[in-house]
């Protein structure tokens, strides 16, 4: 018999959010270890909040629905309200009821600023990691290091002179033509010396490698261990040729404080004398690709011969995995927020998550 098509609401629902998420859902599990995690960064909420005022968005609540947005790749915190609104499964997730209001965007996107000042997202990465549970599928002695250019949110035709040729604007605009205008860049030399971005200063042009197109961009840097890939430490810098190799030192240092040596795996451009030098000073091996297009590498065989040298040259690419879940599934391939802070932030943040993801199941098969 044919159903009948009737719209008739009801005034009334006695079904728990609780009930509505099935019991073997991917999400649950990731809530019981993201709320362990918020459980354990308490007081450093307690210290970003003013005892006097209103009442702000629980900054609990704040995080977990910025995991949504990672998870399900939502653009905007727009969207992520829109999401909220009608979404039983996002309600349930961050804490709310059926009947409770969601924020403004702009409100949202307002308190999620003031998790800036207290280094909230490498604090929350630790507190993951920090998990008894977790904590037991970490390696302590091997580790792999890597970094992948984050796109600025900002064009080229914001980069322009510092100084303005005659006596143009700040902004470099000599002549009409709205926000806008057409440019043509045939000719000109521009460098991170004489030139800088007008819609975010922190971003740098770079160039990836020979024969590549140069971007505006941060480099951001990833430090993996290598029994179940996950990320354990996660930073964001501006672009040199020198800040993954100095960001790799200090990543790796903490690391290394221990009477036994550790290894870290690497690319070929890792490969620089001073670089391998400052590892073994610090006790760790350098088990770091050998660059020999064109010169000599820094890595002989005293590290070559090692069978650990192949093991750590082989698990170091899943570092990769990392990066690409990060990019293209958190949308931190041109990410959204301008200035260094922000953005190493969110790169940082991403990096949490995406070990939230990889961790239930993890745990379940060690179990």
């Amino acid at each position: 018999m044919r159903g009948f098509d009737e719209r008739a609401g009801a005034l009334f629902s006695y079904v728990d959010l609780e009930k509505r998420v099935d019991a073997d859902h991917p999400l649950r599990a990731i809530r019981s270890l993201t709320n362990a995690a918020l459980s354990a960064l308490s007081r450093d909420f307690a210290a970003l909040y003013s005892g006097l005022g209103r009442p702000s968005i629980a900054p609990e609540m704040l995080l977990r629905a910025m995991l949504l947005q990672a998870f399900y790749s939502v653009r905007s915190e727009r969207q992520l309200m829109e999401r909220l609104e009608f979404d039983l499964l996002f309600r349930w997730f961050v804490g709310l009821g059926i009947d409770d209001a969601v924020w403004d965007h702009s409100t949202f996107s307002k308190n999620r600023d003031r998790l800036l000042a207290g280094e909230i997202a490498a604090k929350f990465l630790g507190a993951v990691l920090a998990q008894p549970r977790v904590r037991r599928l970490l390696s302590s002695e091997h580790f792999s290091v890597d970094g992948t250019l984050i796109e600025a949110w900002a064009s080229m035709k914001s980069f322009k002179p510092k100084d303005p040729p005659g006596g143009g604007s700040p902004n470099g605009e000599t002549s009409p033509g709205g926000r806008n205008a057409e440019a043509d860049f045939k000719g000109e030399k521009r460098s991170n010396a004489t030139h800088r971005s007008t819609t975010d200063p922190d971003a740098r042009l770079y160039r990836r490698g020979p024969g590549m197109e140069a971007k505006l961009c941060f480099i951001g840097h990833g430090l993996m261990e290598n029994r179940c890939g996950l990320m354990v430490d996660a930073r964001l810098t501006r672009v040199s040729g020198h800040a993954e190799r100095l960001a790799a030192l200090d990543m790796i240092e903490p690391r290394a404080d221990r009477p036994r040596a550790i290894t870290l795996g690497a690319d070929r451009g890792y490969d620089a004398a001073d670089f391998v030098e400052e590892l073994r000073t610090r006790n760790v091996r350098p088990h770091v690709a050998q660059n020999k297009s064109g010169r000599r590498s820094a890595i002989d065989r005293r590290t070559t011969r090692h069978p650990g040298y192949a093991n750590s040259q082989r698990i170091r690419k899943r570092i990769e995995e990392a990066f690409g879940w990060i990019k293209s599934v958190a949308g931190m391939r041109r990410i959204k927020l301008r200035g260094l802070p922000k953005v190493d932030w969110a790169f940082t943040f991403a990096a949490a998550a995406y070990n939230l993801v990889r961790a239930p199941k993890l745990l379940a098969t060690a179990t």
